[in-house]
């Protein structure tokens, strides 16, 4: 657990801090902690007089006096309110990622070393000034040879090294506090330090934001909605990132926006199409949509529009998460609890074994408050939270993707109701999903799915008498043997019969659609065509759609 005496030295030191906040429930979590006690004893004068803060505020301080890595992680803890107590969650939602800068000439060095060339050489100008400054990296701006405008982005020298300590210590603390703390194995803090561990490694990797930045460009290209920054490729490395600079007024500048006569109820729910189109129509989100990612072009004011900064933290999910996630959201813009507890079955987001109408009484007790408040008040983002708590009862573990999912939509929710406080969240999601749903199942993306499958198929055609009389063979011969617990014999049979009805649905659909192949294949008379052509294609079309259906169940 304690690898090294620095380690056990630095944790000492974050106990100081601890107890000197008067976190007593966090120091005693762990059995390491008790010798603290002690320390409180003989040491009364180190403790701040901080007994009229709430617990939420204390843990911010010290989290700050911690450093900048600590901080960060409070950031993450904030986001998982499935866990988290509220009064926590709000407080840490609060800490700031600023440090100091590091020099200008070190920055200097570390572009040099990574493009290979001097600064001289690489830039028209480049301003030794950070613009800005965080834990892991701070930006220059410059100017490129073609007299390009853009902001150089440097990761912090020796901060890999400094988070791999944190990290390992973090971790060490959170396998103490798993096995002694009352409600660890229910909260499981070693997974937060893994999430955390993931997510900051991978911020640590310029070449993985321009990666993040590209994508969003390429999906957004001609939008008139949210505008990303060119990325120079040429200009990035590990270390390193040049992007085009662009200019805004912060989206938390309300009064900005209102004097330079911004439409704020068409801005609020731009943002909401924003989200949906990102999540549903590309499912690549940036999921750190705070407000000080955000500007907004204002130089058409009638038709402003978002301009999105760092590129870190993007989210996407699984093709079958994000399908349950939509016809959620659907079954929820329509109150329909019912659904909404059998698509969380279905998707295997509670046990198989749960009874729907537990379920259906549980989302409806969350949804109905929610519903009943003033439309302005409607949050989906808080929805979620709860759904994600009900489901947490039913021995549910989130993934993070779904987290960062929640997060987002709250913060997008929140920027909205602050450009304009009457914004009704529900009517302007409502039908942003149900567009992008027809659009994505709608019958010409079918056909697109059709053609780009259709090769596939073909290929596997000839193989597929013989497999299928193979099985049978070993169906009628008694020889398919499989060994299952008791215990998992109901789940068995459900997925059995789901089973046997993707594999009917294959067989009768690749009949089908073969056989209606041959049919437009036919040479026929003038007489015949018009019958023998109109089976043909009722029976391909049919076939393809059964074997679509079959594929995506």
């Amino acid at each position: 657990m304690i690898h090294t005496v620095k380690q056990f030295g630095r944790m000492l030191k974050i106990s100081a801090i601890l107890s000197r906040y008067q976190l007593d429930e966090f120091l005693e979590a762990t059995h390491l902690y008790r010798p603290m006690r002690l320390l409180r004893t003989v040491t009364p004068w180190s403790r701040q007089d901080v007994s009229d803060k709430p617990r939420g505020e204390r843990l911010r301080l010290a989290l700050n006096e911690m450093g900048p890595i600590y901080v960060k992680f409070g950031q993450i803890i904030s986001t998982r309110r499935d866990l988290v107590a509220p009064d926590i969650a709000d407080e840490l939602a609060l800490l700031q990622d600023q440090v100091p800068p590091f020099p200008g000439a070190q920055a200097r060095e570390i572009v040099e070393s990574a493009l290979g060339k001097p600064v001289s050489e690489l830039f028209r100008s480049f301003d030794s000034e950070p613009l800005a400054s965080a834990s892991i990296a701070q930006v220059h701006t410059a100017i490129l040879p073609d007299e390009s405008e853009v902001v150089v982005k440097v990761v912090r020298p020796g901060i890999r090294k400094l988070i791999r300590r944190d990290i390992d210590l973090l971790m060490s603390i959170a396998q103490l506090a798993e096995k002694y703390w009352q409600t660890g194995s229910r909260v499981k803090p070693t997974e937060f330090v893994r999430e955390f561990e993931t997510f900051i490694f991978d911020e640590l990797d310029m070449t993985r934001e321009a990666s993040n930045a590209s994508a969003l460009r390429a999906n957004f290209e001609g939008s008139t909605d949210l505008y990303i920054p060119e990325i120079y490729w040429p200009y990035c490395k590990e270390q390193v990132l040049v992007m085009e600079r662009v200019y805004g007024i912060p989206i938390s500048d309300v009064q900005a926006l209102k004097d330079a006569g911004v439409n704020m109820e068409r801005l609020a729910k731009m943002g909401i199409r924003v989200f949906y189109t990102q999540v549903f129509r590309d499912n690549l989100f940036h999921a750190d949509m705070h407000p000080g990612n955000i500007l907004v072009d204002v130089s058409d004011p009638e038709n402003a529009s978002y301009i999105a900064l760092d590129f870190g933290i993007v989210a996407s999910l699984t093709p079958l998460d994000l399908y349950y996630i939509s016809e959620n959201f659907q079954a929820l813009f329509n109150r329909d609890y019912f659904r909404v507890a059998q698509l969380h079955i279905d998707a295997g987001w509670v046990p198989h074994d749960t009874r729907v109408d537990e379920l259906e009484a549980s989302v409806r007790a969350v949804g109905e408050p929610s519903f009943s408040r003033p439309l302005n008040e409607i949050s989906f983002g808080n929805l979620m939270l709860k759904l994600f708590q009900v489901a947490y009862r039913f021995k549910l573990d989130i993934q993070p993707q779904l987290i960062m999912l929640q997060k987002t939509l709250l913060n997008i929710e929140g920027l909205g109701r602050e450009l304009f406080p009457e914004l009704d969240v529900l009517a302007a999601s409502k039908p942003e999903l149900e567009r992008i749903v027809r659009e994505k199942h709608g019958i010409d993306q079918a056909a697109k799915d059709l053609r780009e499958r259709l090769p596939g198929w073909l290929s596997k055609a000839p193989d597929m008498p013989g497999l299928l009389h193979d099985y049978l063979k070993l169906a009628t011969e008694g020889k398919l043997v499989s060994k299952v617990d008791p215990r998992d014999l109901e789940q068995y049979r459900q997925e059995e019969r789901q089973s046997s009805r993707r594999l009917m649905r294959t067989i009768c659909g690749s009949a089908l659609f073969f056989s209606g192949a041959v049919l437009l294949g036919f040479e026929v008379g003038p007489w015949q065509l018009f019958d023998l052509s109109a089976a043909g294609l009722l029976s391909t079309v049919t076939g393809a759609w059964l074997m679509l259906r079959a594929n995506r169940s």
